[in-house]
């Protein structure tokens, strides 16, 4: 394939990619003001109409902003790439620190550096004013920067030794380099699910073992149903980032543990609790996490293999803007470019992510329906979509290519009709 080729494909696929997102969005926006007027028929007698307008309006806000995030994205896509942008940072690099390892790992890291410094305001614009408009904001300034800091350091203690074991990989494992990357990828995966729970998370959030003896009873007696074991049952404080509630389980193997916001358990009767991490269990016993572990490293598997065809490709650099090296590394150009194209040429393929999501959705709420009763899941659900503004009135189009769950009123109709 020629240089000016890939070139060609790489724009037409941008541009098809910007266009389809912008019209979905419009399309999204459009259906929710539709709808603005009137609480849905199934809704009406338990979500005020007030309740309604605020998350079509916050529903709303998020996808214009998420427009606005497209366009400067898409801009600074064009300016590394195709305008020379990482072709200046790479000059000025190999001029400063060679072509070697300490080039390589300063190349990421000035991308990775770049990168979240263009998208600081956006974050900082998404908490102090979206979220706070529409009142989810309990974040201070000082906070967000405590967290970015912790976040900078924790990136780079762990991402700077497996930058550096991939780059030494891509130089020395010969023509199979992509597949010991990829076991390695998928090691330090596993890895990161054991880790998280007890040694990540507890960074940034406060965990205290849940308090009400009732609930905990109640919860015990349902994991004993469902034959679930973890370490233990806690309570976060994500209340002091935001007014949206939540439950999950996190972990692999032994560190399983099931976590509540402390939001949720203000929000919601007991048995409504139960019936949502009934359904949060069923996703473990129906093995869609081991699925969607498969999954992921099918598809780094298949994605890592075409980088290792790409990386020794001309016309992958030059049709991307970039010189390749003739005597050095081009291994962490390869990387980001790889990381930059992949999103505009398997945008379109979204869908087919949200198939297989949506399906184990609903098979998690007929697993909690099972196990608990299904109108208190059906009420527990009303109120997460009341409280954390989530529109009842989704564009069914947008909502294929962006939401992992079924839209609001399928999944109750599908809940009550079982």
């Amino acid at each position: 394939m020629s240089s000016q080729l890939f070139s060609v494909l790489f724009v037409g696929f941008l541009t098809l990619t910007v266009l389809v997102r912008f019209w979905l969005g419009s399309r999204h926006i459009r259906h929710i003001l539709t709808h603005r007027s009137a609480v849905p028929a199934q809704f009406a007698e338990k979500i005020s109409l007030a309740a309604h307008q605020k998350a079509a309006d916050y529903s709303i806000a998020k996808t214009k902003f998420g427009l606005v995030m497209l366009m400067v994205n898409t801009a600074v896509l064009i300016a590394m790439t195709l305008l020379g942008g990482l072709q200046l940072i790479s000059v000025a690099l190999i001029n400063t620190l060679g072509s070697g390892m300490a080039g390589q790992i300063a190349l990421l890291a000035a991308f990775a550096v770049i990168s979240g410094l263009i998208d600081l305001p956006f974050d900082y614009y998404r908490q102090f004013t979206l979220e706070a408009r529409f009142g989810f904001n309990k974040m201070t300034p000082a906070l967000f920067l405590v967290d970015l800091a912790k976040g900078l350091l924790l990136s780079a203690a762990i991402g700077l030794p497996l930058i550096w074991v991939v780059l030494t990989l891509m130089a020395q494992a010969g023509s199979l380099w992509w597949l010991y990357t990829w076991l390695v990828w998928c090691g330090f995966q596993l890895l990161m699910l054991v880790l998280y729970p007890s040694v990540i998370a507890p960074l940034f959030n406060k965990f205290t073992p849940l308090a009400d003896d009732s609930l905990r009873s109640r919860i015990e007696q349902l994991m004993q149903r469902i034959g679930f074991a973890s370490q233990g049952l806690f309570v976060m404080d994500g209340s002091k980032r935001s007014a949206h509630g939540n439950a999950y389980f996190s972990g692999f193997g032994s560190a399983k543990r099931i976590v509540f916001f402390d939001t949720l358990l203000e929000r919601l009767a007991p048995q409504e609790i139960e019936a949502v991490l009934a359904h949060e269990l069923g996703h473990f016993k129906l093995k869609h996490i081991v699925k969607r572990i498969v999954v992921m490293f099918a598809l780094s598997f298949v994605f890592l293999a075409v980088l290792g065809y790409l990386k020794g490709q001309t016309w992958f650099y030059t049709g991307l803007g970039v010189e390749p090296l003739l005597t050095g590394s081009n291994d962490a150009m390869a990387l980001i470019l790889f990381a930059l194209a992949l999103p505009v040429f398997t945008f379109l393929f979204s869908p087919l992510t949200s198939i297989s999501s949506r399906k184990h959705e609903f098979e998690a709420d007929a697993f909690a329906s099972q196990h608990t009763n299904a109108q208190d899941l059906v009420s527990a659900l009303v109120k997460l979509y009341e409280d954390n503004a989530s529109t009842l009135t989704p564009d069914p189009l947008h909502s294929a290519f962006y939401d992992s769950h079924p839209p609001a009123s399928v999944r109750i109709n599908r809940l009550v009709a079982e």
